[in-house]
């Protein structure tokens, strides 16, 4: 009895070998193929975005330090008037479409 129950476990042990040997060869092949998905999305950056990060790092470290905290730029997004006058333009058309929806 003692020989077919270390037989058994060896053949189990055999098994999960095998198993995590298919397991990372599939790994393998779908890296290569590149249809494994990591689990993180690879997003770029500006540069300018990176500069921020940076310049915000160095300001919180100089905080750390006590030495003086370098202001850090702030941008401002503007809208260019020719895009403020086509969102103009489309609210007016809707408005337009509503008072006439409402009239009929």
């Amino acid at each position: 009895m003692t020989n077919l129950t270390s037989i058994l476990n060896q053949l189990e042990q055999e098994r999960n070998r095998l198993r995590s040997q298919i397991e990372s060869l599939d790994d393998a092949v779908s890296a290569l193929n590149g249809t494994k998905n990591s689990g993180t999305d690879k997003s770029t950056i500006s540069a300018a975005g990176r500069a921020r990060i940076a310049a915000a790092q160095r300001a919180r470290w100089t905080k750390t330090k006590g030495q003086k905290v370098i202001p850090i730029p702030s941008r401002k997004r503007t809208m260019s008037p020719a895009a403020r006058r086509r969102i103009a333009a489309a609210q007016k058309a809707r408005w337009a479409k509503w008072r006439k929806a409402k009239a009929a």
